[in-house]
């Protein structure tokens, strides 16, 4: 009996800098988990990060680091999909279509373009405005049914459907109208120096304040040695009195599997000291494999320029059913 085709998983991270812990237990570690149900597409959203102005060769080596770096945390290219944005052409050729079928009231209203613009006063660009537009065809492009996400992206996702329901109700079923999947809930990971901030890559003015996936286990274990704490000696779960020793609680519990509860007992008595080296010690052991993965494969260029020529063939090949049809239905040659 012929299999019934898995549903389509559709994730996409910025090359603007490498993942941190905080991504990884928050979202990426999820990622993978999603293979196993099913038909996962990675892509490496380079084109996103153009609305904030690049390095050109920095750009260049972060793109392939994170595509490297997707395989090191445990995506499989014999069962998924990993490509790089700009490879395919038909992300920007979309995109413009979606730009007509979108409206300016809509994208007005994202908290995101918002926060960024006032971050950015002196490169508040189109780009910026219609952020949301190339993240629907990113989606669309490939009829993805779930799309993993969090919070700060439910907006976006929801200017994704609005559009595709707006193109289908003009021109028929075209496009798959993408869910949010939010799945297992990941961990939230604060700064080291500023507990009550989520961890950031844009907070990169103070790099003790995060901790990357691919740090050295000496840099991993100082910036755990000086973590912010809080007044007291008592290893104790409360966020709101103790955010920073909440904070390295839960890591500890994200990278280990124990309960907080089990944390706690454990630890009673050892003093902030022995207790953040400790969590510094497992998050070591635990992105270490995926450190050494990711040099192991970056010594291969033969074999990820192949993979990346590879996938970036079947990928054009998916994206271009759907960008046909498209520009079939709005009145476009082929």
């Amino acid at each position: 009996m012929e299999q019934p085709a898995r549903l389509v998983s559709y994730s996409a991270m910025q090359p603007t800098g490498l993942p941190h812990m905080g991504n990884y237990l928050g979202a990426l570690q999820n990622w993978v988990k999603l293979q196993e149900q099913y038909d996962c597409i990675y892509c490496v959203a380079d084109l996103h990060s153009l609305t904030v102005r690049q390095d050109a060769r920095q750009l260049r080596k972060r793109s392939r680091e994170v595509f490297i770096l997707y395989l090191a945390m445990g995506v499989d290219p014999e069962r998924s999909l990993v490509y790089c944005q700009s490879a395919v052409p038909a992300h920007a050729e979309l995109a413009w279509i979606l730009n007509c079928y979108a409206y300016m009231g809509e994208l007005n209203r994202m908290t995101q373009f918002k926060e960024k613009s006032q971050k950015n006063t002196d490169n508040i660009n189109a780009g910026l405005f219609t952020y949301p537009v190339l993240m629907a065809a990113d989606i669309l492009l490939y009829g993805a049914n779930i799309v993993p996400i969090g919070d700060d992206q439910r907006q976006h996702l929801e200017i994704c459907r609005d559009i595709a329901e707006r193109f289908n109700n003009l021109y028929g079923e075209v496009f798959v109208v993408p869910e949010p999947y939010f799945g297992e809930a990941g961990s939230r990971v604060m700064g080291l120096q500023e507990p009550e901030k989520k961890m950031s890559k844009s907070d990169s003015a103070n790099e003790n304040n995060i901790v990357y996936l691919l740090d050295t286990p000496d840099v991993i274990i100082n910036k755990f040695k000086r973590a912010v704490t809080d007044s007291g000696s008592e290893i104790k779960y409360s966020p709101n009195d103790k955010p920073g020793i909440s904070n390295l609680l839960s890591i500890y519990c994200a990278v280990t599997g124990e309960s907080i509860d089990a944390t706690e007992a454990m630890f009673d008595g050892k003093g902030y000291g022995y207790f953040k080296l400790a969590v510094g010690e497992a998050v070591v052991e635990r992105a270490r494999p995926i450190r050494q993965k990711f040099e192991e494969l970056g010594k291969d260029k033969a074999y990820i320029d192949d993979l990346m020529a590879r996938h970036t063939e079947r990928t054009y090949a998916l994206a271009k059913r759907i960008l046909g049809k498209v520009k079939r239905k709005v009145g476009l040659l082929s």
